[in-house]
Formats: structure tokens, sequence, C-alpha cells
């Protein structure tokens, strides 16, 4: 096996191999047989690996700093038995929709490890909220915080609420994944006075209890500085809030953001890196300002779910442009998943049925949706590929399913979790159907 393919292998699942028969092995399986059983396109999640990642970030975290809580962020993937692995495994949960609260409690989540986003959120998913007992709200606004003061008080309960603060930091990555620059929707801005005055609006609604703040810089993060920049801000306005309207910072949040590699030449930095950062960021400023050592909570999404999903395709139509390009079609693209098209996202690709080949050819791996950015990878470098082979594509786990679409009119693909030579069905392919149940005539 040349170094190349060694490195691209690196991105798969933990649990990656290649079989004597030179196929592509996940969790123990045999990709094409995978392919064959539940169809494609399919996506395919590495038991070990979601576990292992799970492990991985409380073991960093609360080595450094013991009183710490991994909170998943379920709009990476979110459905009941992926779930109950998050819950296993000793993970809070973090939601941004009515919708996505009422998959972790259908799926016997706590609700009281929960903790509910978003920038718009509406009186009644607030109002759920309320009544399902949840964890936390992150407050993003004054008009929510009404919201919350209102609902509270009609329903005789009190609140945990923190405030998400936008701290003017730039955490340098794409422009549609940065979050906690001034110019963005999401968040009480410091620069313009917005978050002083959302803490003593917080500190006077009878029904609520601040308990700390946090914030959310972007996604995905390569660098650990933005973090630490962040960190000292926001203790510095703490600090500030405290001494003039009595904040008590008993939890605080820097957010998630946590990088996994998808290609072999943008590595992202040892977890170990992240933790050290951030937690010794916490411990510093907390020193500095007199604060005694809050709750710290943090929020990977990706960093736990991404490098655990692989895709699997079928090559179908294939044309070559003599000089230009080589088009290699497959059988979904677009439709379940559209970072390439909207970020930018680059990924690896290997022939699942013959990966490691001597003679190879760079083509450019197109979906079939009727767009002409409906491009997975561009300029792959792959074996000689033929309609019916099956191309794996990997660190797919996150975002993709839930950012998946029904354009076309094309059914989103099944799920299936895999694990020591065993495949379970965890989401099934849309069906026909399924496309027109809401269909009013």
């Amino acid at each position: 096996m040349n170094s190349l393919l060694s490195a691209v292998l690196a991105v798969f699942p933990e649990t990656v191999q290649v079989n004597d028969r030179n196929r592509l092995v996940l969790g123990g399986l045999d990709a094409n047989d995978l392919a064959a059983e539940f169809g494609t396109p399919l996506y395919v999640f590495d038991e070990a690996t979601l576990r292992s990642q799970c492990a991985a970030f409380i073991g960093e975290f609360t080595s450094r700093y013991p009183d710490t809580s991994i909170i998943y962020a379920s709009k990476a993937l979110s459905n009941k038995p992926f779930l109950r692995i998050i819950q296993e495994e000793g993970l809070g949960l973090d939601v941004v929709s009515l919708g996505e609260l009422a998959i972790a409690r259908a799926a016997g989540f706590p609700i009281d490890r929960v903790y509910f986003h978003g920038n718009n959120k509406g009186a009644a998913e607030l109002s759920q909220a309320v009544e399902w007992s949840i964890g936390r709200v992150v407050v993003d606004n004054f008009h929510e915080l009404q919201l919350l003061e209102s609902l509270t008080n009609k329903a005789g309960r009190r609140l945990d609420i923190l405030l998400r603060i936008s701290p003017g930091v730039d955490p340098h990555t794409h422009r549609h994944t940065t979050t906690g620059i001034v110019d963005s929707k999401f968040g009480f801005a410091l620069a313009n006075g917005d978050a002083e005055e959302a803490v003593r609006v917080a500190q006077a609604a009878a029904s609520l209890d601040l308990i700390g703040i946090h914030a959310h810089l972007g996604s995905p993060l390569f660098e650990v500085e933005p973090y630490q920049e962040a960190i000292g801000v926001l203790f510095e306005f703490a600090a500030g809030m405290r001494d003039r309207h009595g904040l008590s910072l008993m939890e605080f949040s820097p957010g998630g953001g946590f990088p996994i590699q998808y290609t072999v030449d943008q590595s992202a930095p040892p977890l170990a890196d992240y933790a050290e950062a951030i937690t010794s960021a916490v411990r510093d400023c907390a020193k500095t300002h007199k604060f005694d050592l809050p709750h710290l909570f943090v929020e990977p999404g990706r960093a736990i779910v991404g490098r655990a999903g692989v895709a699997l395709y079928e090559v179908g139509a294939i044309k070559d442009i003599p000089g230009v390009r080589k088009y290699v079609s497959v059988d979904g693209g677009m439709g379940d998943n559209i970072r390439p098209a909207i970020y930018g996202a680059k990924y690896e690709a290997v022939a699942a049925g013959h990966v490691d080949a001597k003679e190879t050819e760079t083509v450019t791996l197109s979906g079939k949706y009727c767009e002409s950015g409906d491009i997975l990878v561009k300029d792959a470098v792959l074996p000689k590929l033929s309609p019916g082979d099956i191309v794996a594509i990997p660190a797919s786990g996150a975002y993709c399913i839930p950012m998946a679409s029904n354009y076309n009119a094309n059914p989103r693909p099944a799920l299936v979790l895999v694990n020591n030579g065993e495949a379970r069905l965890m989401q099934r392919r849309e069906t026909l159907e399924e496309l027109m149940q809401r269909d009013v005539i």
C-alpha cells in the first residue's frame, strides 16, 4: 500500500481495514456487502469510533479540569438510536429546535442534561421546553428574554439560563460558519452594550436564574488561539457584570467548533491541544478576575460523529471530456451532502471494491442532481471506475444527513451502525410513498 493511500485511510473510522480481496472494511464488514444489503447511497457509522471520540473528549477535558461536561451538539447528527449512544457515554446534549428536543425526549435522553440554543426560538418551542423541564436555555436575544420571563411566570416555574455573548473574536474559518464576531445574527454583542443590558434584564427577571455565559466562535476552528482570546474577553466582561450587576458565574462555555481531518493535506491539531488551551485559559482568567472556578462545558458535534461516518455510493454514468475532465457520476450528491456546494468542503474518496490498485486516474465525482454545482469530490485520484463500482467518501458523519433534502424528489438515504462485524439499521431509507404523505388533494 502506498503512502498516499495510507494517509487517505487515516481519515476513515478507526476500524478501517483493507481485506485480502483488496476491499474496504468498516467495523469488520465489507463495504461492498453493506452496499449490496442496504442499498446506496448509504451512510455507515462506526460505533467504535463514536464511543472512542466521546471518551476522548471526557478524558482530555476532565483530566485537566474535573468540573467539565461534554455537551454533544445534536445538529451534527440526531436520531434516537444515535442519541442513546451519546447518553450511554455520559454526554449532555445541545439542541437548536423543538424537533431536536423532541427526538432527544423520544430517545429517553435526560432532559435536565439538555441545553437549548438558537437565535429565534419561538414561543411554542420555549413553552414546550419549560413544560418538559429542560436543563438550560442559552438565551440569544432580548425578544427571547421577554418570552421566557412571560412563559415561566405563567407556568409558575423557575428556569436556569445562560446568555450567549458575541465576543468579537475572529475564528479564522469560513464566513458562513463564523458566529462570534460583531456582524452576526447570534448572541448579545459586547461592542454595542447589548451584552451588559442583557445581564441587567436577566438579573431583574424574577423567574429566570442567570447562572453563566456562553459563546460560540464558529466551526471548524483549526487554531486554539481564538478560544483563548475569547475566554479572556468573556471573563473580563463577567468581572464587570459581577461588580455592576451582581452576576454569579457558575457556568461558562466557549462553545464548540472542534475540527476533524477531512483531507490528507489539512490535519487538525490534537484534541489535547484544545483541552489544554481552554482549561488553562479558564483557570488563569478565573484567578485573574477572582472568580471561583465555574462549571465548564464544551460542545463538540462534528468532532464526535464526523470521522465515524462514511458515505457509500454506486457509480453510474461516466463522461470523459478529453483534455478537460472525466466525470464519474454517483447515485447521491448534494441531496445527501450539500457541504461541498455551500461551503466548498473537500473530501477524500476510495474505490471500495479495489482500494489499492496500481493504475489510477484523476476524476471528478459528481452527483445525480440537476445542478452543475453538484460535485462531491473534484480531481480525485482513484483506480479506474466502472458503472456498478462502489465509492466510499470518509469523514461524512457530521451535518450531511441533517442537511439532506428531497431535491429532485429523491428519497433520503439509510443510516447503518457497524460494530465488530455486525450491522444495525439506525434509520431506514425514505420511501417514495413518504415523499407524498404530506400532500393534500
